[in-house]
């Protein structure tokens, strides 16, 4: 058995989500606590008895959907699972580096928090908005965006086989969604998330990124991971601080990057943190791997089952 964790992004967040965990468990609350002398903030109060609006808000969602993770690996620490590689979906990246050491917990907090307060400062004026397109493949999905007129829109995710994201302005992404559908698209569905995200409207947030990362001190990796940009491991020759600050003007290639999880002989995945978007992705690459998701007591009970019955 080859294990690859998976690690959430932007818009998998709910008001509530681990609470659970939470109560249960001390060294998931110890995590919290680490994270909230780290930032200043309280991340659990955020977490639980927030409202959707303001946990969705880019600087309250990075940061705690990056702390439920980072709290359920803490207790997957005591089962010594052993894992081929890692990738998150945007914001899982950082949650990727930091469980492999590349990024010491406290920088990883640090720049997370900032990478939230910037991509929220600053993007551009202007009513955004992103859409998952269901069933159109890329080069079709790219050609419905260059045509519209009403606005800007790009692709912005490739998630997995027939399951692409754009971002841009709403309504060009509106105009986009309608064609997609006319061109044979199965579905199309705006996205709880609040900014052009992986477009050159972020140009900004990215150059500001780059400055934060700077000062922060790269480890040796102690598990692969998989970058968004390329879908492709991080390798020592890697400038990880120029792909991080990169990464929120370009595409995500989380497809690609399943496709190298599975070139590696991984066959079991778990997604750590909110929601199972990311183990509907798997599932739609591949039928001959096992997927669990974390996201409760109940679900992280049955993943640590499966995975020492195996």
């Amino acid at each position: 058995m080859k294990i690859g964790f998976l690690f959430p992004g932007q818009g998998a967040q709910a008001v509530g989500m681990g609470k659970d965990l939470y109560e249960k468990y001390p060294e998931y609350r110890n995590i919290y606590e680490k994270v909230n002398e780290i930032t200043g903030r309280k991340i659990d109060d955020l977490t639980f008895n927030s409202t959707e609006e303001e946990l969705s808000q880019t600087k309250n969602t990075q940061i705690a959907i990056l702390t439920m993770s980072l709290a359920i690996l803490e207790i997957l620490k005591k089962e010594n699972i052993q894992v081929e590689a890692a990738m998150g979906l945007s914001l899982g990246e950082y949650t990727a580096l930091i469980h492999s050491g590349a990024i010491l917990f406290e920088d990883g907090i640090k720049v997370v928090q900032k990478r939230g307060e910037l991509m929220q400062n600053l993007c551009p004026a202007g009513d955004w908005s992103m859409a998952a397109i269901m069933g159109l493949d890329e080069a079709k999905t790219s050609e419905v965006c260059a045509s519209i007129t009403s606005g800007f829109v790009l692709p912005a995710n490739y998630n997995c086989p027939g399951q692409i994201v754009i971002s841009g302005e709403k309504a060009a992404v509106l105009e986009a969604v309608e064609k997609c559908k006319e061109a044979g698209a199965k579905r199309a569905i705006e996205l709880n998330t609040s900014g052009p995200f992986h477009t050159c409207k972020l140009k900004g947030a990215s150059e500001a990124l780059a400055k934060e990362l700077a000062p922060v001190t790269l480890q040796e990796f102690n598990t692969k991971v998989v970058k968004n940009i390329d879908g492709k491991p991080y390798e020592s020759q890697d400038n990880v601080k120029e792909i991080l600050a990169n990464h929120i003007i370009n595409p995500v290639r989380f497809a690609d990057g399943l496709q190298t999880m599975l070139d590696m002989g991984i066959d079991t995945f778990v997604e750590i943190g909110p929601g199972k978007t990311l183990a509907g992705f798997v599932k739609r690459t591949s039928k001959d791997v096992k997927i669990f998701n974390i996201n409760d007591v109940e679900t992280l009970e049955n993943t640590i089952g499966g995975l020492k019955n195996e």
